[in-house]
């Protein structure tokens, strides 16, 4: 009998998700929830998913459970999921980990396994779904030990079949890694992009913003909704960020008003070495 797995958030991540792991079997059947009906309308017609149900406890009765939704409505979720099969595995791609983990029912604990594939576009729905979003990235499987030992095993051969690297660690360590790696990063792109725009008429913008530009402000366009939840989640962890960050900034412009050249150059020399470690 195929493997069915329920995909409860049908966008970028859980499309991707399915349509990686269609590459690495044709042994599962997949289907899908989602509270927004052109999501349900558009996944069966891509192909994302084989059927759509429209309650929880008919996702219940599925081998594995993808949560790809925003932050809090996986907390919202995970509370409403009262009972589950001992076999039944419920893994969660909240960008942030251990509010999640936090929140898991005791007797539903052994089902949980809390990962984070460190991916994504600034695309969302769908249309966004490709079959390689996750290929050749990494996983962060967070605090393992609190899952049961077939959940362990069914997350790692899913995660690999999708030829992911895995990497473990604490929730609590890696959202502080994800504040600095990835969350602050957003918040500054919405700052720069919000600085330009109260600056800059649209027609300057257009004529002047170069590829720079364009990187660094790419992903202010993720959605506002997913990423106020992620922000709200990581709440401390994202302003001790932001302050590491300011302080940097800080220095730039001290460098620059005194016309410290030499020592400005050395700043930036420091910089250029992140690309031996990336």
């Amino acid at each position: 009998m195929a493997t069915k797995i329920g995909i409860i958030g049908l966008g970028l991540m859980g499309g991707s998700l399915s349509l990686a792991l269609k590459k690495s079997s044709e042994e599962y059947c997949f289907i899908g929830l989602d509270h927004n009906k052109e999501h349900c309308t558009q996944a069966l017609s891509l192909g994302l998913v084989d059927e759509v149900v429209e309650t929880l406890d008919e996702i219940k009765t599925c081998d594995i459970i993808i949560l790809t939704i925003p932050v809090d409505g996986i907390i919202a979720v995970v509370n409403q999921l009262d009972t589950l099969d001992e076999k039944c595995t419920v893994i969660d791609l909240g960008s942030t980990k251990e509010k999640i983990s936090e929140s898991i029912p005791k007797n539903l604990r052994k089902n949980f396994v809390t990962a984070h594939p460190m991916t994504g576009t600034e695309k969302f729905g769908p249309t966004a779904a490709i079959d390689d979003l996750y290929e050749g990235k990494v996983v962060v499987l967070c605090d393992m030990e609190k899952s049961g030992a077939h959940q362990q095993t069914i997350a790692k051969k899913l995660f690999t079949d999708m030829k992911m690297t895995l990497v473990f660690m604490g929730a609590k360590e890696h959202d502080r890694h994800a504040a600095f790696i990835s969350h602050m990063p957003h918040a500054l792109s919405y700052a720069l992009a919000n600085s330009v725009m109260k600056q800059e008429d649209p027609e300057s913008i257009v004529a002047l913003a170069g590829g720079g530009f364009k990187d660094m402000s790419r992903i202010a366009k993720s959605s506002p909704k997913m990423w106020e939840d992620i922000f709200r989640q990581n709440k401390t962890n994202l302003i001790e960020a932001i302050e590491a960050f300011e302080t940097e900034l800080k220095e730039c412009r001290h460098m620059v008003e005194n016309e410290e050249w030499e020592t400005l150059n050395k700043w930036m020399g420091e910089a250029n070495t992140l690309h031996d470690i990336l």
